[in-house]
């Protein structure tokens, strides 16, 4: 591919030893550095930044005053080489930041493919974000976080590091997520409380075909199963969930993320009932059982209803 075939305004700078894919697009006054890998079609803005061992997958679109790829905002970070990869057909607005991997962790940042990520989204170090992923403005991921497939980060959301967040979730804007949200969960609060499933977003895969009444309505009995009824521990109803449901993988992909070894933040659950008298001594003692992949095996969750949406 020759440079005329490629759209490069005059005014951008770029290493010579980024590689360039075809039909790539570089409008003014844009920085690309050495390291930097942009695949074919991808099209950066004026003013835009990248940088490090950045790989940038195809058809990606960076817009005006990113800067992607400059060094993680971690102290211990001394210079290491880490790596940041991006899917393709992205589109990152105005002023997101996202920086690479960390020697302390897993040494290279993750971001999956069609993915729409608003203006100030921060990625920090080393997390791992699915494909089909938004993420409305202001969202900020602290470093080491994992955002499940076609999850739906609402506006000035925030996440504690290590904190994941399920495939299909949705989070309410302004929340604070400190615990692992469930696939297919829908929370919000400003500190995150799990409000239930997240059924327009079920409702719509339906009308689309991708997923059945069925399955929606095995989710909802699960979940009021696992997080609405008093009967035995969370083991014990994770195990009975199990045993009705074993051949859903929708209602399996909740059980395996709840008992999932080495989850290293609690599990994010509803608000107490009010009117539970027992809430006190066997909430906490419950909420606290569920965490780095176990459940609590003497307590009792007791928690709100799913909104009906």
């Amino acid at each position: 591919m020759t440079n005329s075939q490629r759209q490069i305004h005059p005014t951008a700078i770029i290493d010579p030893t980024a590689i360039l894919g075809e039909a790539v697009e570089i409008g003014p006054f844009a920085v690309i550095g050495g390291g930097v890998v942009l695949g074919n079609g991808v099209k950066i803005y004026p003013h835009a930044v990248v940088m490090g061992d950045t790989n940038i997958g195809d058809h990606t679109e960076i817009f005006p005053f990113s800067a992607i790829g400059l060094a993680p905002q971690d102290k211990k970070y001394q210079g290491e080489k880490t790596r940041l990869v991006i899917g393709q057909h992205c589109v990152i607005r105005e002023h997101c930041t996202f920086h690479p991997g960390t020697k302390t962790g897993t040494g290279i940042t993750l971001i999956g493919n069609h993915g729409l990520f608003m203006v100030n989204t921060h990625i920090a170090h080393d997390c791992r974000v699915g494909d089909h992923v938004i993420m409305a403005n202001n969202v900020t991921l602290g470093g080491h976080v994992t955002i499940g497939n076609h999850a739906i980060l609402g506006g000035i959301s925030a996440y504690h590091q290590h904190s994941q967040v399920g495939e299909y979730a949705m989070v309410g804007g302004m929340t604070g997520v400190e615990s692992d949200v469930i696939p297919f969960g829908l929370v919000m609060g400003d500190r995150a409380s799990l409000r239930g499933l997240n059924i327009i977003g079920l409702k719509r895969r339906e009308e689309r075909g991708e997923i059945s009444r069925d399955t929606i309505t095995a989710l909802r009995q699960a979940y009021r199963m696992i997080f609405e009824e008093n009967d035995g521990t969370m083991m014990q109803r994770l195990s009975l969930v199990s045993s009705l449901y074993a051949q859903d993988a929708s209602v399996m992909a909740v059980v395996d993320f709840i008992q999932s070894p080495g989850r290293p933040r609690q599990l994010c659950l509803p608000q107490r009932r009010r009117h539970d008298k027992n809430q006190d001594k066997d909430g906490d003692a419950a909420a606290n059982g569920v965490n780095q992949g176990g459940v609590n095996q003497g307590g009792i969750i007791h928690g709100a209803g799913s909104l009906a949406r």
